[in-house]
């Protein structure tokens, strides 16, 4: 299974200060070890909804990524670039040329494209809330496939199952009626959001994660995908506030990873790096494995040790 993590600073809208390069560099070399490492990172097309912008901090995010471009082809680090959908209006043709203007920016750094952010999970700030969302990723995916150079990996990604909130049936009998030829023949992987207890306490994270992975292989196989595509946990993550601890942050972890190569997961990428607020009460604030000011969590070490045994 290979490794990889989310460098950035913002957990949706919360961020307490700005990433520090200088500070992520050395630590990332350090959880590497010098193995290939996958660099998740996002960029939003929110439509014009500038309010939106401002919020997630989105209206540079073509002009730079959190460090400098040639970081992310170097050290064996890959990095996988989000493109997520978040307009007021459903709007198929500015997302396609938003599509395009991200690939002539960033296409040759990109070693995995993942279009749309957990379009099943209606929810604020995540691309299952936008109108349109499923002609987005279904004629997104397709229009990026033909445009990214060779040996780029096009997926997406999908939340955990929803069951807390209602279900997401619709989502998949929308995706089920697209033909093969239309949709699935052009998935590379599939991502899995996965947070067992990043909200609220679950005695069972272990047990949780082998049934996200599980529910999503039958989901895939009604919607025309084989059984050998891919599956990336493509976000995972746990918090040490909140109704965690810093140890139980640690169980957490162990659990999601060794849960994941039991269920056959391909790769697993972690969320995140440092706390987007380590003074939060809120559980977005404290996903880090360092503190906001980088500040080594017991969990680094953790995720370093398991790394190194992959």
């Amino acid at each position: 299974m290979k490794f990889g993590i989310y460098v950035g600073s913002r957990a949706g809208a919360t961020c307490a200060g700005p990433a520090d390069p200088r500070r992520i560099g050395p630590l990332v070399d350090e959880l590497a070890g010098g193995r290939p490492f996958v660099i998740r990172e996002y960029v939003h097309w929110c439509g014009g909804n500038t309010a939106l912008e401002k919020e997630i901090d989105a209206s540079g995010d073509l002009d730079r990524l959190t460090m400098p471009d040639d970081w992310y082809i170097t050290g064996g680090r890959e990095l996988d670039l989000v493109l997520s959908y978040l307009p007021p209006v459903a709007d198929l043709d500015g997302w396609l040329a938003f599509i395009d203007r991200a690939l002539d920016r960033y296409g040759h750094l990109v070693r995995y494209l993942q279009v749309t952010l957990e379009a099943n999970f209606p929810i604020p700030r995540i691309d299952g809330s936008s109108p349109g969302v499923v002609a987005a990723l279904t004629q997104g995916l397709p229009h990026a496939r033909a445009r990214v150079r060779d040996g780029v990996q096009v997926g997406f990604s999908l939340a955990e199952p929803a069951e807390w909130l209602g279900g997401d049936d619709q989502f998949w009998k929308e995706l089920i009626s697209i033909p093969y030829a239309a949709f699935a023949a052009h998935v590379d992987y599939v991502g899995l959001g996965l947070y067992p207890d990043g909200f609220s306490p679950h005695d069972d994270v272990h047990g949780a994660t082998l049934h996200a992975v599980d529910h999503l292989r039958g989901r895939l196989a009604e919607a025309h995908f084989p059984p050998e595509l891919p599956i990336y946990i493509s976000e995972a993550g746990s918090p040490s506030g909140a109704h965690r601890t810093p140890a139980g942050q640690v169980t957490s972890l162990t659990a999601l990873i060794d849960a994941s190569a039991a269920a056959g997961a391909a790769q697993f990428e972690l969320f995140a790096l440092s706390d987007a607020d380590s003074a939060s009460e809120s559980p977005l604030g404290t996903f880090g494995l360092c503190t906001g000011d980088y500040a080594r969590k017991p969990a680094f070490d953790t995720y370093r040790s398991r790394i190194q045994l992959s």
